[in-house]
């Protein structure tokens, strides 16, 4: 059904096409009879696919990576295309409008989008109604950022407001300070902020009854030496892993004129230019850090032979978005299928 509907989506206005998406999917996987019909359409079930990791139990390791279900409006209906859990986020503390528009671009000749969002969210607390509203047993990652109005010296805080709020609604948490789109941002992922960020976070986790996974967002435009400085942070922070990667400042190898990027303008770029640059980062974590935290691998994975590759370069579970929005749901069970089948 995805291939007969992508064409007319691919018509509109990506950003537009967005949010009819989620206009469809609450009307046809918001009730629960038919959330099931799609469960036993695209979902895997096997022993061979359950990871458990940090403390969760994932049923299958492809899940939704953030920026698509931005304000937990549909994570229950995207749940019933078959992914192991979702990713939601990025939230602020405060409601944001983000980048002035157009800021959503189709690169269709490298299957990749351009985004300059810049966390357009309503708000934490507005996507915590919603949360506590979850009518389905999916996994829920929180993904937390700051507004762009605060100075990255009192980010700190907005991190905190935003965790405290999403405790009790979110199964993990991933730290983002790797977007591109909001200024300043990945400026905290250098050693000193973001050990101070991230030592304040784990004394809150610390604190609580039942601590709960925090995982750090990483750039896939970091050198390795800042890869070095990532491994130290993460071991010496005691987190409980990496998302790697997000998405990449870079332009190279694309098939398109430098007038015509220029036109597009500023953002990160996703999708199959990421492929080999986010596998090459989860490589290098693993075999540096001798395997001494798990990693979800994000980048680029629009094929079955893009996952397994990820996988085997060390990646413990998965994530999906522009490979989700070029090939639909029909790729997760693909996937699943060949993991199982292994």
């Amino acid at each position: 059904m995805y291939k007969l509907l992508k064409p007319l989506l691919f018509l509109l206005n990506p950003e537009k096409a967005h949010y009819l998406t989620f206009d469809l999917l609450k009307i046809f996987l918001g009730n629960s009879f038919f959330r099931s019909i799609s469960s036993l359409i695209f979902k895997v079930n096997s022993p061979k696919l359950e990871r458990e990791l940090f403390g969760l139990k994932f049923p299958n390791p492809v899940g939704l990576g953030a920026g698509l279900d931005k304000d937990a409006k549909v994570f229950d209906e995207l749940g019933a295309l078959g992914f192991g859990f979702i990713e939601i986020g990025t939230l602020t503390p405060k409601a944001q409008p983000g980048n002035d528009k157009p800021r959503l671009f189709r690169l269709v000749k490298n299957e990749a989008l351009i985004n300059r969002m810049g966390f357009n969210n309503q708000g934490v607390e507005d996507a915590v109604k919603r949360l506590k509203n979850k009518k389905t047993n999916i996994i829920i990652g929180g993904n937390i950022g700051k507004n762009k109005i605060t100075p990255n010296e009192e980010a700190v805080k907005d991190y905190e407001i935003c965790f405290n709020a999403l405790f009790d609604v979110v199964d993990y948490f991933v730290v983002n300070v790797s977007s591109p789109n909001t200024p300043n941002l990945r400026e905290l992922q250098d050693k000193e902020p973001l050990t101070k960020l991230l030592n304040t976070l784990q004394t809150l986790n610390n604190a609580k009854p039942k601590r709960k996974p925090i995982l750090l967002k990483i750039a896939p435009d970091l050198t390795n030496t800042q890869l070095d400085d990532i491994i130290e942070i993460v071991v010496s922070t005691k987190i409980d892993g990496v998302v790697a990667t997000n998405t990449t400042i870079s332009r190279e190898g694309l098939n398109y004129t430098k007038e015509e990027l220029e036109a597009i303008g500023m953002g990160g770029l996703s999708g199959k230019p990421l492929t080999k640059r986010s596998t090459e980062v989860i490589r290098y974590l693993k075999q540096r850090s001798n395997n001494a935290f798990p990693i979800i691998g994000v980048g680029g994975i629009h094929s079955v032979e893009d996952a397994l590759e990820k996988l085997d370069a060390g990646a413990d579970l998965l994530q999906l978005y522009t490979g989700f929005i070029y090939e639909g749901p029909g790729l997760i069970m693909r996937i699943n299928k060949e993991i199982a089948r292994r």
